[in-house]
C-alpha cells in the first residue's frame, strides 16, 4: 500500500515540475481515445479445496490469464495556459479470459472482466521550444490521476475433474469497487488547419490501492454440493491509446504580418529652356536622392519631361537627354547602373497643364522616383 501511494505522489509531483516553463491549452477542452489494454500479471486465487478434488497437489490456487482487451476514455478538462491541465475522465476496459489453471492443470473455463473508471487527472504539457527545440509540431505531456474503479466479473468460470468422477466447478459473477491511480505519458500533434484540434498518442499504467474480494461459488458436480467462498483479485494494467483532443476558443495560428511596403519617394530636378545640362542646384538634389537610396531602395526611376514649346519629336529627344544626364550624375555618386531605369516622356504628364507652345518652367523637369 505504501509503495502505491509513493508512486502516485511521485507522479503528481512530476506533473507539476517546471510550472512556469511551458505554454499550453488555455480554457476548456474535451478529449477521447481508444486502444489496447493488457493485464500486467496473472490473477491467482484459492477456490478448489484439495480435499474435494481428490488430486494430489500441494496447491489449490486457480491462476487466470486475460487476453489483450479494449480500452476507451472520454475526458473534460481545463488548461491554465501555463502547461498545466486538470480533467475529469471516464473510462471503460474489457478483457476475455484467456486461460485458467488449477492443480497445475489447464481447466475448462472463460468469462469477461469489465472495468469502469472515474478519475481526476493532473497533466503537464511540455513546450519543446523552452528547451531549445524549435518545433510546435509535437507536444509531449505527462500526468497522473486518482479515482475509483468498478470491476465486473461476468460468468468467470473454471473446472477440474474429480478423482471419483464428476467435476469441481467455480463461477464468479460479481462486482466490486476500489480506489485506483494511474500515470500517463503522451504526445499531442496539433492540427494547424483546425485551431484547437490535436491528435494524441499515450501510454497509461493503472493499479488499485487495495485488492477487493469477489464472491465465488464452488460446486462438486458429483455430489451436487456447493461451497460459497470469497477470493481476492487485482487489476494492474497497461494501455496504449490513440485519440483526439479539442480545445475551445483556441486562437488561430499566428501568421507573420507582411512587411509594409515603403512609399515611393520623388525628387524633382528642373532645367532651363531647351537645355539638358545640370545646374548646381540640380546636382545637389541628385546627391540627396543618391544618399536616400541607402534606406532599402531597390529601384530608381529617372523620367524626363519637357514643356510644350517645341515639336513632339524634338521634345521626346530632349526629355531622354535630360533623363540620361541625371542618371549619369547618379552613377557618379555611386548608384549601380542596374538599379536605374531611364525613360523620356516628352510633353506628356505636365505638372502644369498649358496650351501648345507655352514655355512652362515646372514642366521642364526630371523626376527621380525611389522605390
Amino acid at each position: 500500500m505504501r509503495s502505491k501511494i509513493a508512486i502516485a505522489s511521485a507522479a503528481f509531483l512530476a506533473a507539476s515540475v517546471g510550472l512556469a516553463e511551458a505554454q499550453g491549452v488555455n480554457g476548456f477542452y474535451i478529449g477521447g481515445g481508444a486502444g489496447a489494454s493488457q493485464q500486467s500479471s496473472k490473477t491467482e486465487y484459492s477456490v478448489f479445496p484439495t480435499s474435494d478434488s481428490g488430486l494430489s497437489s500441494p496447491s489449490n490456487l486457480m491462476s487466470r490469464e486475460w487476453g489483450t482487451g479494449f480500452v476507451g476514455v472520454l475526458s473534460l478538462g481545463y488548461g491554465f495556459g501555463n502547461g498545466v491541465r486538470t480533467e475529469i475522465e471516464g473510462s471503460f476496459r474489457t478483457y476475455q479470459s484467456n486461460s485458467a489453471k488449477a492443480f497445475n492443470r489447464t481447466t475448462n473455463g472463460g468469462g469477461t472482466f469489465n472495468a469502469y473508471g472515474a478519475m481526476f487527472n493532473v497533466l503537464y504539457d511540455i513546450d519543446l521550444t523552452r528547451i531549445g527545440l524549435n518545433t510546435r509540431a509535437v507536444v509531449p505531456y505527462v500526468g497522473a490521476g486518482l479515482g475509483y474503479a468498478l470491476w465486473q466479473w461476468q460468468d468467470v468460470r473454471g473446472s477440474v475433474p474429480l478423482a471419483g468422477g464428476g467435476m469441481a466447478t467455480q463461477v464468479i459473477d460479481d462486482q466490486q469497487g476500489t480506489f485506483s491511480y494511474q500515470v500517463i505519458a503522451g504526445l499531442a500533434f496539433p492540427i494547424e488547419a483546425v485551431p484547437g484540434l490535436s491528435l494524441t498518442a499515450e501510454y497509461r499504467f493503472m493499479d488499485d490501492f487495495a485488492n477487493p474480494e469477489m464472491n465465488v461459488k464452488v460446486t462438486n458436480t458429483r455430489t451436487g454440493s456447493t461451497r460459497p467462498q470469497t477470493v481476492v483479485v487485482s487489476d494492474r494494467n497497461q494501455s496504449v491509446l490513440l485519440g483526439v483532443r479539442y480545445a475551445f476558443g483556441a486562437a488561430p495560428a499566428v501568421v507573420a504580418a507582411a512587411a509594409p511596403v515603403a512609399a515611393a519617394k520623388t525628387y524633382l530636378v528642373f532645367f532651363d529652356w531647351n537645355q539638358a545640362e545640370l545646374t548646381d542646384r540640380a546636382r545637389q538634389i541628385i546627391g540627396e536622392a543618391a544618399t536616400a537610396r541607402g534606406t532599402g531602395v531597390t529601384r530608381i526611376e529617372v523620367n524626363g519631361y519637357t514643356d510644350r514649346s517645341g515639336s513632339d519629336q524634338y521634345n521626346q529627344g530632349l526629355s531622354v537627354r535630360r533623363a540620361n544626364a541625371v542618371a549619369a550624375e547618379l552613377l557618379r555618386r555611386g548608384v549601380p547602373r542596374n538599379e536605374i531605369a531611364t525613360r523620356g516622356f516628352g510633353e506628356a504628364n505636365p505638372l502644369v497643364p498649358t496650351a501648345d507652345g507655352v514655355r512652362e518652367p515646372q514642366n521642364r523637369r526630371v523626376e527621380i522616383i525611389l522605390k
